[in-house]
């Protein structure tokens, strides 16, 4: 924290300038201003800037603080706690000069924070012909960061433009978030005390820009943002290593371009200046977001936080619940209050593509695992969204779903029910499942009295089947389906289109989860005896326009875990393709390892820096593709790997191959670089392409089994992803 505000205070001096001519005044920065509400019942941080050791009192509601500014002009104080009510006046007194602040109250402060759905401005909502008229609320206050959008590589001091709290009216919250009005609205009819409402949204952001740098640290498995912060901090430990580098590099550089240019010798071109410490500008960078809309107001006193955001980070699965800790923890750290509270909504349901139908659930149920961090809660919205629209319009569900949670959690009121059913147990006989429920208020029932929808059972093959489900109690379902004699696991919702009618008679939704344990099975070997003995390592269903570059490989089966340290004696990789209404097609292809990392043997790319291109050994391969050789023990494969862009050329000289075509013999790839991407198998003694995955780094990705009947055999520059409504590659191990 100390370097945190060290860092923060030399971007102010850099801003504001170190002549204290500047400061005669005192300044205070903008989250200060006339019609501002100030937390109640806790100390309030004051501070801005001054001449240097000019003196400062800040006098609010009868009781006064003093601080000096110090050599760069920075002050700062504290003021006694207040209750709730004003108005009052905030008299700020140097020794030439004051600065008043009008029309105070004293009440709840939060921050609403997140990208599109909580920008959403309150005039665009479903029912703003009766909301805004009614918004004339003198006791909700509005701070608006969100139409003043920047990012900074730096925590700054000050908001780029200038928000200014301003009183609640028709006008005014009719472009302020939708789901942070409704939210204080609802809080300021139940408590009667004046909130206060801070809104810094930008649609379409990460999580990782909104959090501060210090958030990163001790999370292990987001050490590759941590260093990448670190080395874009001038003031951090590794920036200033890798800088003091590279000027001995470019020093010697110079030592011997010198001595070259007087012995008239050539020199080699001088060092590049190291990427890695390029500052961080853009606003899907981390920590840029934090750094220009959120740290101006730290540590400004608040109540707590409502979220909603996860869209942009759908596809990272369980790896958001890390980011979303980090999120939080980083925010409490700064702020310095403790674990204050933090709210978020659950993503609604919508159509993000055909080629990612379960990418949603594991994001949903990651979110609701996030309610694991201490003092946070979600709302569920599943009755509420548009499967066509990312933006639904009934933001006053979720806000007073938000405030209900609140009031229950934070205020410790009298909340009868404050979340939808939440499966707690399962117990299993006759084939049928026992699910036992808590939250669910006086029973479940059906939302539109039809039968239940959206659960599926997994039996002993570790395939999920749709199932029926029929209430039996008041916290009590049971699941069966027809050809399940032994249940593994029940899954709810799980499908991004999914809106189910499983709900409390309060009205309060369920949202999607799996419980039990769903058994990883080879089902490869029940329709293709070569893959008996195999083990699955990954299972990707591929999106048709994957970006795995920048988003973790979303893994539907991700298994390296289990099997590290164990040896591979034979790789295999299984592509599966099917166009609608036409049989399934696949080619299996196994052979000897080539490698022993697990990471380097599912889709190639930079993190893994997998890079092979070789011939391999031992190859079986197994199709039901027309023209693809298929047999035991086999000469002649080669595979080609690598997460880059490549050429025609035959750069590995690889027998049968074309210098000019893409085929089985390309050359260009490298382990490092991010770009078109390659997961090919080739047998080039037949010439032909055995299994191809092309271009995952952005735009409509490439797939092919055997030789492409047009243009290049391996594929390359077809975008034929979208042909096919089912894409799976299974990569399989057999151990020694």
């Amino acid at each position: 924290m100390v370097q945190w505000w060290l860092t923060r205070m030399m971007v102010m001096a850099v801003v504001v300038g170190v002549s204290g001519a500047l400061w005669a005044d005192p300044i205070l920065p903008k989250i200060f201003s006339s019609n501002m509400v100030m937390q109640r019942g806790r100390p309030l941080p004051v501070w801005g800037t001054a001449a240097p050791g000019e003196k400062i009192t800040v006098e609010l509601g009868g009781q006064s603080a003093s601080a000096t500014a110090d050599a760069q002009g920075r002050w700062q104080l504290r003021l006694p706690a207040q209750e709730a009510g004003g108005p009052a006046e905030m008299v700020v007194s140097g020794a030439t000069a004051t600065v008043r602040c009008e029309n105070i109250l004293f009440g709840d402060v939060w921050v609403c924070s997140g990208q599109s759905n909580m920008e959403w401005r309150t005039k665009n909502s479903h029912n703003a012909a009766e909301a805004l008229p009614a918004a004339l609320q003198p006791q909700i206050r509005l701070f608006d960061v969100t139409n003043n959008k920047a990012v900074a590589p730096l925590p700054l001091t000050e908001f780029e433009k200038s928000p200014r709290w301003l009183e609640c009216t028709p006008e005014s919250v009719a472009e302020f978030s939708a789901v942070g009005y409704f939210f204080g609205a609802e809080l300021q009819r139940e408590l009667g005390v004046p909130i206060g409402l801070i809104s810094s949204s930008w649609g379409g952001t990460r999580i990782e820009p909104w959090t501060p740098e210090c958030g990163f640290a001790d999370i292990a498995e987001l050490t590759d943002i941590r260093q990448k912060v670190a080395l874009a901090n001038p003031a951090s430990a590794p920036y200033q290593a890798r800088l003091r580098q590279y000027l001995a590099d470019t020093e010697l550089w110079l030592t011997e371009a010198r001595q070259a240019l007087a012995a008239e010798k050539p020199i080699l071109t001088k060092p590049d200046y190291p990427q890695e410490l390029v500052p961080l500008t853009g606003n899907r960078e981390p920590t840029t977001l934090f750094n220009a809309m959120i740290a101006p107001m730290v540590p400004y006193a608040i109540c707590g936080a409502i979220w909603y955001q996860g869209e942009s980070n759908r596809h990272d699965g369980p790896l958001y619940f890390y980011k979303k800790q980090a999120l939080i923890g980083g925010w409490r750290q700064l702020w310095g209050q403790g674990d204050f509270p933090f709210y978020w909504v659950q993503l609604a349901p919508y159509n993000y593509g055909a080629s990612q139908p379960y990418v949603l659930p594991r994001m949903q149920v990651t979110q609701t695992s996030c309610e694991a961090i201490a003092n946070t809660g979600q709302v569920v919205i599943n009755d509420v969204g548009n499967i066509k629209d990312i933006h639904p319009r009934d933001k006053v569900t979720v806000g007073k779903r938000l405030a209900t949670l609140a009031l229950k959690k934070h205020y410790d009121r009298d909340v009868a029910v404050w979340s939808g059913p939440v499966c707690v147990d399962m117990t299993v006989a006759a084939g049928k499942a026992r699910l036992r429920f808590e939250h669910v208020g006086s029973g479940l029932v059906a939302r539109d009295d039809k039968p239940l929808s959206h659960f599926e059972l997994c039996g002993a093959k570790g395939i999920f089947v749709p199932a029926e489900a029929a209430i039996v109690g008041a916290a009590e379902l049971e699941v069966s389906a027809a050809g399940v004699d032994v249940v593994h696991a029940v899954r709810f919702a799980w499908e991004q289109l999914a809106e189910p009618n499983l709900m409390n008679r309060e009205g309060w939704p369920a949202g999607p989860f799996v419980v039990g344990e769903v058994p990883v099975t080879n089902d490869l070997q029940e329709r293709i005896p070569e893959a008996a003995g195999y083990h699955p390592l990954y299972v990707l269903d591929i999106a048709e326009k994957p970006n795995y570059h920048n988003e973790p490989v979303p893994y539907v089966v991700d298994r390296s875990k289990d099997f590290g340290g164990m040896a591979v004696e034979r790789i295999a990789y299984c592509l599966e393709l099917q166009k609608e209404g036409q049989p399934l097609q696949y080619v299996f292809v196994s052979m000897d390892a080539f490698t022993q990392n697990l990471a380097q043997m599912g889709v190639p790319t930079a993190q893994s820096e997998a890079f092979f291109q070789q011939n391999v050994t031992g190859m079986t391969i197994a199709a039901n593709v027309p023209g693809v050789p298929t047999g035991m023990n086999l000469n002649g494969g080669n595979i080609e790997f690598w997460p880059s862009n490549y050429g025609p050329q035959n750069q590995a000289n690889v027998p049968n191959a074309s210098a000019s075509a893409f085929d089985f013999g390309d050359g260009g790839g490298k382990a490092k670089e991010k770009g078109y991407g390659c997961l090919q198998i080739h047998n080039y003694e037949k010439k032909c392409t055995l299994i191809a995955f092309n271009r995952w780094g952005g735009g409509t990705c490439e797939l092919g089994l055997g030789n492409s009947p047009q243009g290049n055999l391996d594929w390359t520059f077809t975008s034929n992803a979208g042909q096919y409504s089912l894409r799976r590659l299974t990569v399989l191990v057999q151990l020694r």
